[in-house]
């Protein structure tokens, strides 16, 4: 391949127009996911996650009112891939690990996490060395298998579901939330490597919005400071 043919091929994909129209088709997956969920009665957990997601992955959109200001696309991409999974392979098992369930939610929380710091470091004057934006991935993923178990048993109490109580022991349930945790707090450590490494790096997220975005999301210079 040429150097003529990979710089055409780099600016295709870090092209404005296809991030955002990528972007918005799997934000687009994701809503309808949300609705079939509520109108046909089915996982509404997994629809309120798609939900989040959806909305999450729209807020520079609507905050700045310009739809190219959206996330790079495999970031949406990544956030899908548990919906997606439940949609395509669910009850699949390999070596007696079920995708659509733990593994799902591991992936799940880690994505929430990734979205929302690759919308500070974009979208806000917001900046982090490179420990600090591991450390926080870590710290979000962990913060979100919380609120995931939260509303899990939320989910078992109001809706009848079987995510949690589904006839175990307190101490087996316990023990389950426990490593729920650690694996989530392993996730979040492959999301932050992933962060740092790939969309701060190399994705060039900067170059897939618009300038006046990007240039309302820079750090504001000092009195007497240059820029």
């Amino acid at each position: 391949m040429t150097q003529a043919t990979q710089t055409g091929l780099r600016r295709f994909v870090r092209s404005r127009r296809l991030n955002a129209a990528l972007a918005w088709l799997f934000a687009g997956f994701l809503a309808a996911v949300a609705i079939g969920s509520v109108v046909t009665g089915g996982d509404l957990v997994w629809g309120g996650f798609a939900t989040v997601v959806a909305a999450l992955t729209v807020v520079p959109a609507v905050a700045f009112r310009e739809p190219q200001a959206m996330l790079p696309w495999e970031v949406v991409a990544l956030a899908s891939f548990p919906v997606v999974a439940r949609v395509l392979v669910r009850g699949q098992t390999i070596g007696g690990v079920t995708f659509t369930g733990r593994v799902s939610t591991y992936l799940a929380v880690a994505a929430v996490a990734l979205i929302v710091a690759v919308e500070l470091d974009v979208f806000t004057p917001v900046r982090m060395n490179q420990a600090f934006a591991i450390f926080f991935v870590v710290i979000a993923t962990m913060a979100a298998a919380g609120v995931w178990a939260v509303v899990q048993w939320l989910s078992d109490i109001y809706l009848g579901t079987e995510l949690l109580f589904n006839g175990r022991g307190d101490d087996a349930i316990e023990a389950g939330l426990m490593w729920d945790f650690v694996a989530a707090t392993v996730s979040g450590l492959v999301g932050g490597v992933l962060f740092e490494h790939y969309f701060r790096r190399r994705a060039r997220s900067r170059e897939r919005i618009p300038a006046d975005v990007a240039a309302a999301s820079e750090t504001p210079a000092e009195d007497g400071e240059s820029r």
